[in-house]
Order: structure tokens, then sequence, then C-alpha cells
């Protein structure tokens, strides 16, 4: 079917002749679809445009509830104490020092290597052409 003027109006679209899906996507395939005109719910889409809206203002008021003072001391050695990762987080608390070092940490001797299976010689990676 070809329109010159596509409709605007509810009415003028539902008005229109339905296809089968098995042909929209043999001539959409084919080329032969130019224009697709989707319906949608504008009212339930603004309601939810405006839920989601309250969401993130109320994520801003709970960030800006909080001071900043307040989510450092969250972030302090003490309340990681109940964490089952504070003994490692010890261990390497110089690598995210809470002032700027004026040198590089220690060398811990880690190897950056990783074996996917035990006992494999290297990854194989390829360049593949884009």
């Amino acid at each position: 079917m070809k329109l010159e003027n596509p409709p605007t109006l509810e009415s003028e679209l539902t008005s229109l002749p339905v296809t089968s899906w098995r042909r929209f996507a043999r001539d959409l395939h084919d080329g032969h679809i130019e224009q697709i005109c989707i319906l949608s719910d504008v009212e339930r889409m603004k309601c939810e445009a405006e839920e989601l809206k309250q969401l993130v203002a109320e994520g801003v008021d709970a960030l800006s509830a909080k001071s900043k003072k307040e989510r450092f001391h969250e972030q302090s050695w003490d309340s990681l104490k109940s964490s089952p990762f504070y003994e490692v987080l010890r261990e390497y608390r110089d690598v995210l020092p809470d002032d700027i070092p004026a040198e590089l940490p220690q060398d811990k001797g880690v190897q950056h290597e990783i074996d996917l299976v035990p006992g494999t010689k290297y990854c194989v990676t390829r360049q593949w052409p884009l």
C-alpha cells in the first residue's frame, strides 16, 4: 500500500488494513517498506516518565541529604571491619591510600598473568578485520 500523505490521526491509522507479520517481515527485508508507524499509549508513557522523574528526584534528595563527611565516614577502615574482605583490603591499603603518595607503592610481586585453564601456555587472540 502506498500513501501520499501518511495518516496523522489515530482513527485514520487504525482504519488502515492489517497485514500479517510474515508479509511485513518479507516486505521489510525486500526493501518495500519506507515508513513504519508505531502506535503507543501516550498517557501510559507520560505516567511512566513522571514516575521515573520522581524516582530520580528522590535519589538526588537522598544523596544530598547525607553530608560529604558522613559518606566519607561510611568508607573508613573502621566501617569495613565487618566486611569479609577486610584483611585483604588492609594488606593492600597502600594501593588506594587516603592521601596521594609522593612515590609509587612497593612492588608486591604480583604477576599479571591469567591462566584460563591450569596448564595452558597462552591464550590465542587474533585481530579480526572490522
